[in-house]
């Protein structure tokens, strides 16, 4: 089948990472995938949860929320219902504990970094453009405490980016935009680090289920999407 913006099936859409969007963030980054984009920023924070004190390790947690108009028709905000929906309270954990997957947070010592992740506009894979740009913003912020002093040097980082990829009208495809993951058959989101193991897979049957050969398939272009993206990261983490 041709793809509706006639990539080939093993091709990202355009990705784009651009620094220092925010002044006051220790550490930002606009992530654009196609049409989808998403803002990251990471605040560092003296100090970790009551919970957490005086064992020595840091915490990295995360926030994920979309704009009203990010999507075709307005959304209302979440605020405005007084809780977190399901959906938004299950990327959220993801993005959690995708980032802290990639950090030693022995290495942060008792420091807490917020990243924030605001959908500007979606076209599928807000979830993984989310992780992707807030790795890098992530990696901003550990380089602001090096330059504050609170650590002589950066803690030990792990690349880490995630990628969607899912079989439609049979073909498994790398980077789904909304008009493919709304009919596709499988959605998978795949999360993974630099030395090529796997944080997280999340794969659903929407219709049919898929099978080994697909769910092999799928990795692979997960796989080679992810290494295309950590070159992304690492050049706009350079150019900062």
């Amino acid at each position: 089948m041709t793809r509706s913006d006639g990539r080939s099936n093993d091709a990202l859409r355009p990705v784009s990472v651009r620094t220092g969007v925010q002044e006051f963030a220790e550490g930002s980054a606009l992530v654009s995938f196609g049409r989808t984009q998403v803002l990251c920023a990471a605040s560092l924070d003296t100090g970790v949860p009551r919970w957490r004190q005086g064992s020595g390790l840091g915490w990295v947690t995360a926030e994920y929320s979309m704009l009203p108009r990010a999507t075709s028709e307005r959304t209302a905000r979440e605020s405005t219902r007084g809780r977190v929906g399901g959906r938004t309270h299950e990327i959220q954990r993801l993005i959690g504990r995708s980032l802290r997957a990639a950090v030693d947070l022995a290495d942060l010592r008792e420091h807490t970094i917020q990243v924030d992740c605001d959908v500007l506009q979606a076209d599928g894979g807000t979830r993984t453009a989310a992780i992707t740009g807030a790795w890098v913003a992530l990696a901003l912020a550990i380089d602001e405490m090096v330059r504050r002093g609170l650590r002589p040097s950066r803690p030990t980082m792990t690349p880490l980016a995630a990628v969607s990829v899912g079989v439609v009208a049979g073909e498994p495809m790398l980077d789904l935009c909304y008009a493919e993951d709304v009919v596709a058959d499988t959605d998978c989101n795949v999360v993974m680090t630099g030395d090529g193991r796997f944080v997280e897979v999340q794969s659903t049957a929407e219709h049919d289920p898929f099978s080994r050969a697909q769910l092999d398939r799928m990795l692979e272009l997960a796989t080679d999407g992810c290494r295309a993206l950590f070159k992304v990261q690492q050049a706009a983490v350079e150019g900062a």
